[in-house]
């Protein structure tokens, strides 16, 4: 799209430059050289004052020179410089030059310096530059972006002037407005496609992008941004709108949100680009205080390199407590890299902040997950949104999310049992289903610290409830040298206690099968003798051959079942009894879990293959694998292959 002009003046001429020296074409000699910074022009006295109120009123407090010397004067305070002065000469001149977009501004605020009003003559440079803005400029949104952008070179002359708050109008307006239907002025057939002169064009009309204007914006400096920012809230602009471009700004200038897959001594050393680092600070904690306080509207992805970057760059800690404010109120949708955020502190103890994600997680706790936006008090954002408790199912996500960062966690040798036991912790038990993601990170923190005593491995393994572990997590964890003695006699125990279960339930099941079957066939009886039709030595019948055969095969396996479980009973009574006298012999343990293990697993094949048998004998389907065993994790397929 070519950017609108007008043309002014009519000679054709323009000043011929010879280094920073400007002359005029007209070949008369002349007599007054006006100095602007480093520029200097040598012109004639009567166009200037023709058309400059300030310059005639200088150049008559101006000594009289003798002989051929010249009349100098020095204007080094005109806005916009030595270009902003040639474009006034040249319009004092006649000469021919186009006003713009790029260079209204500085002509409008030289006009005024120069005091080129109509007092002067009609359609001076004032009015002219006056003309072109409002007309034109303050109706295109591109133009407009381009004025406003001239206006940083020009700030405090065209903020008095009213230029800027002008075009930032104009910009909040063309931006909030619904441009669905200024895309095309064409009307619509009824298959969609656009008509022209009640001709169907075959042609589907562009749908505009609600980002349309970020690029555009976001070339402004940071004053005008902010400025920007504010108006279209003001008019009414969507709060992920607002966030959108905020995100597309900081990406402009904070090199740290580009770099998130590289380490953090990448990023520290790319710190600096394009800015320094009170500029990108500056920049940082800027659109962190523009953020809409809705919920959602910043996603935790923006958020988490949000605060990455705060921590490189040294933020303001209300700037960081806010981040963290608003990424444990939508915790729930974070993935686990967003949470890996690097230690900067002073000491560097560990690879990845923890304390952070702890006070991120406390801010999830205390947060109202039902909420749909949170309305600021002063002083800080987010207070009294809070001490409303968040419901099950994010807690199961979040719950899901900080295993998979403590396992994340654990191989970190500098990382503290207590510093793992509290971010373990964090969560109420009632949040985890199954505990299989726990035991996991336990096993890679153990695995990782061997040095640590037998206490502190009792003290790490209490936060793993031995009832909610899948099947294949107790098998591993029976056979597991680096868990402490009495947790694998715990998971040995509740192992048992689930066999049981299966077993009863399985019991429950062919009871219940049976007693259907006799009262069906007692209902069959009641109906015939009631219908008449049966008689005499034929009244009651005698079961079927086969249905007696499958009941007596029943017997037979359930009494087979019942002593294998009696045979099961002793042996683990008898396991614990060995348990205990070699409880403090260390060099006993892998022979004890070998035994352990081995003969609970072979129990345990044996008695769920009789299960299998007996449900297929009882007449029912074979049961799937998913039917005979706790509902697995996730994450405990990757347990025996982390060990």
């Amino acid at each position: 799209m070519a950017a609108a002009c007008v043309k002014l003046g009519s000679k054709p001429e323009t000043f011929l430059r010879k280094g920073e020296e400007c002359f005029c074409p007209s070949g008369l000699a002349s007599d007054i050289v006006i100095q602007v910074q480093q520029r200097s022009f040598h012109l004639h006295k009567f166009p200037l004052v023709a058309r400059s109120g300030k310059l005639a009123k200088l150049l008559d407090e101006v000594p009289t020179q003798k002989g051929d010397e010249k009349l100098c004067l020095e204007l080094h305070k005109i806005p916009g410089g030595a270009d902003a002065f040639e474009l006034a000469a040249a319009f004092c001149y006649g000469f021919r030059f186009e006003l713009t977009a790029s260079n209204v501004v500085q002509a409008r605020c030289a006009a005024e310096y120069l005091e080129m009003n109509e007092d002067l003559g009609e359609g001076n440079l004032k009015a002219k530059t006056d003309d072109f803005l409002h007309e034109v400029v303050l109706h295109s949104f591109k133009e407009c972006m381009r004025a406003l952008h001239s206006c940083e070179a020009v700030l405090p002359h065209a903020e008095e002037l009213g230029i800027v708050a002008s075009c930032i109008d104009a910009v909040a307006s063309m931006a909030c407005m619904d441009h669905s239907n200024l895309a095309w002025p064409m009307l619509h057939s009824p298959g969609g496609s656009l008509l022209w002169n009640g001709i169907s064009t075959g042609a589907k009309p562009k749908k505009i992008r609600t980002d349309w204007w970020y690029e555009d914006v976001c070339v402004l400096m940071l004053p005008l941004f902010k400025r920007v920012i504010l108006a279209v809230e003001a008019q009414g602009m969507k709060p992920e709108c607002i966030a959108g471009a905020l995100m597309h700004f900081a990406k402009k200038h904070l090199p740290a949100l580009n770099n998130r897959r590289q380490g953090v001594r990448a990023e520290s050393s790319n710190m600096g680009v394009g800015s320094s680092e009170g500029e990108q600070k500056h920049v940082l904690e800027t659109v962190e205080s523009l953020l809409p306080t809705q919920k959602g509207v910043v996603s935790t992805k923006h958020l988490s390199g949000l605060l990455r970057s705060a921590t490189i760059l040294n933020a303001s800690p209300e700037c960081k407590n806010n981040l963290e404010r608003r990424l444990g109120l939508q915790l729930q949708q974070a993935s686990l890299e967003d949470l890996l955020l690097p230690n900067l502190s002073y000491n560097m103890e560990t690879l990845y902040d923890t304390d952070c994600v702890q006070r991120i997680l406390e801010h999830f706790l205390l947060m109202d997950q039902n909420m749909s936006g949170i309305e600021p008090s002063p002083g800080s954002i987010f207070d009294g949104a809070l001490m409303s408790p968040p419901s099950l199912s994010p807690l199961m996500e979040v719950a899901r999310l900080l295993d998979s960062y403590l396992a994340e966690v654990a191989p970190d040798v500098n990382l503290k049992p207590l510093k793992f036991l509290s971010l373990a912790e964090a969560l109420p038990e009632y949040s985890r289903i199954s505990d299989d993601g726990v035991y996991r990170a336990i096993d890679i923190f153990l695995k990782a610290h061997p040095w640590l005593k037998e206490d502190e491995r009792e003290q790490l393994c209490r936060i793993m409830d031995c009832q909610k572990l899948s099947l294949e997590a107790c098998t591993h964890a029976a056979q597991n040298e680096r868990l402490p003695l009495r947790v694998v006699v715990q998971v040995l125990f509740f192992e048992q206690l689930q066999l049981r279960t299966a077993i009863a339930n399985c019991f429950m099941m062919s009871d219940t099968s049976h007693a259907l079957r006799n009262q069906s066939m007692t209902d069959g009886l009641a109906g015939t003798s009631s219908s008449g039709l049966m008689r005499g030595p034929d009244r009651y019948p005698h079961p079927h051959p086969g249905m007696m055969h499958e009941n007596q095969a029943l017997k037979m396996d359930m009494h087979n079942i019942r002593h294998r479980v009696s045979e099961l009973e002793k042996e683990c009574s008898g396991m614990r009894a060995e348990i205990q006298k070699l409880g403090k012999a260390k060099g006993h343990w892998r022979v004890v879990t070998m035994l352990m293990g081995g003969k609970f697993r072979s129990q345990l094949c044996r008695t769920r293959s009789s299960v299998v048998q007996n449900h297929i004998r009882t007449g029912g389907a074979a049961p799937s694998p998913e039917d005979t065993k706790e509902p697995k994790h996730n994450r405990s397929t990757s347990i025996t292959q982390q060990n």
